[in-house]
C-alpha cells in the first residue's frame, strides 16, 4: 500500500487553514524568481485558490500537497505540474521554507514520496525538474535521488541581476512501458 508518510515528514492535501501559510509563501519576493511570480497575491485570491484546491489532477493539471513535520506544521509545499496524461509525464517543484529545515533528508523524503504517488498510483511515466544552475543544493538533491541532468536552458530565467542558466534533470520510471 502506498503511504503519503515517511519518517520525518507526511504530505496531505491543502487546507482552509493554510492561508496564512500560503499567503506568506506566495508572497516572499526572495522565491518569486524560481516561482515566475511578478506580483502579491492577496489573500482573497488565494482563498479562492484553496476553495478549488480539491479539483482533480486531470481537470487542472497541477497537484500541490503540504510537507508537514510531526507536530502537524505545514513547513513547505511540493507539486506536481503541467501534468500531461497522454505522455504521462509532470514537472515536480518543491520548496521548503524555513532554513532550519533543510540539509535534514526532508527534502529528499517528500520527493520520493511524490514521486511513489507519481509512479504507481498516477502511473506516470517520467518526472522532471527546472533546477536554476546556481542552485547547487537542489541539484544535488535531485541528482542523489535518480534524477538525470537532461539539458541546459541558457539564460532562461531573468532576474534583478540578468539571465540565468536553468538545468533540466528527468526521472524515468523504468517500470512502466
Amino acid at each position: 500500500m502506498l503511504s503519503l508518510k515517511g519518517e520525518q515528514i507526511y504530505l496531505r492535501a491543502l487546507e482552509p487553514k493554510d492561508l496564512d501559510f500560503l499567503y506568506q509563501l506566495e508572497n516572499d519576493t526572495s522565491i518569486w524568481e524560481i516561482s515566475g511570480t511578478l506580483k502579491p497575491y492577496s489573500k482573497k485570491v488565494l482563498q479562492l485558490y484553496l476553495e478549488n484546491a480539491h479539483r482533480d489532477i486531470y481537470d487542472v493539471k497541477q497537484l500541490r500537497l503540504c510537507i508537514c513535520n510531526k507536530n502537524d506544521d505545514c513547513i513547505g509545499l511540493i507539486d506536481l505540474f503541467d501534468f500531461d496524461p497522454k505522455n504521462r509525464r509532470a514537472g515536480i517543484g518543491i520548496v521548503i521554507t524555513k532554513t532550519e529545515d533543510r540539509n535534514k533528508g526532508v527534502g529528499a523524503e517528500a520527493i520520493s514520496l511524490l514521486c511513489n504517488y507519481a509512479f504507481s498510483i498516477l502511473d506516470l511515466h517520467q518526472l522532471y525538474a527546472n533546477i536554476l544552475e546556481e542552485n547547487k543544493a537542489s541539484i544535488h538533491l535531485f541528482e542523489k535521488l535518480g534524477f538525470t541532468k537532461i539539458g541546459v536552458k541558457k539564460e532562461w530565467v531573468r532576474t534583478n541581476s540578468g539571465f540565468k542558466n536553468e538545468i533540466i534533470f528527468q526521472k524515468i520510471n523504468s517500470n512502466v512501458s
